[in-house]
């Protein structure tokens, strides 16, 4: 196993992005369409966010009623925005930081995605799947 493995050779680089203006509607589509759980936010080409599924989840009704509440999960997301559920100015590292670095913010931390940004730009996203997908194939 390499021990300074760089960031870039494990993170999504083709990393699905929402615009801070799109609904929670939109965003919660995207995680069921693409099966995934975290959606970093941009206003332009500028990170500011990143929204989890957990997020969405916390605002709705789906998993403790199921499908009848559907109509209240629209209603709540209608009420409120991606800027109002997201996390704002996440933490994030860069391409060139090692798994390592990545590893330990998110050991440490509640939370299981980073945006991975090199100066301003959004270039990928690490997370701990990735992570642990990586350590998996060394064995």
């Amino acid at each position: 196993m390499k021990k300074r493995e760089k960031v870039s050779n494990v993170m999504t680089k083709d990393v699905l992005t929402i615009n801070v203006n799109n609904s929670l509607k939109e965003a919660n589509s995207l995680f069921a369409k693409h099966n995934i759980r975290h959606i970093p936010v941009v206003s332009g080409d500028n990170l500011i966010g990143i929204l989890s599924k957990t997020d969405i989840l916390r605002i709705s009704f789906g998993d403790t009623f199921g499908d009848e509440q559907s109509g209240s999960d629209e209603a709540i997301f209608d009420m409120l925005s991606i800027n109002q559920v997201m996390k704002h100015s996440p933490e994030t590292v860069g391409s060139e930081d090692t798994l390592k670095e990545a590893a330990e913010i998110l050991a440490k931390r509640e939370f299981h995605a980073l945006p991975v940004v090199d100066g301003e730009k959004l270039v990928g996203i690490i997370t701990t799947t990735d992570i642990i997908n990586y350590f998996l194939e060394q064995y």
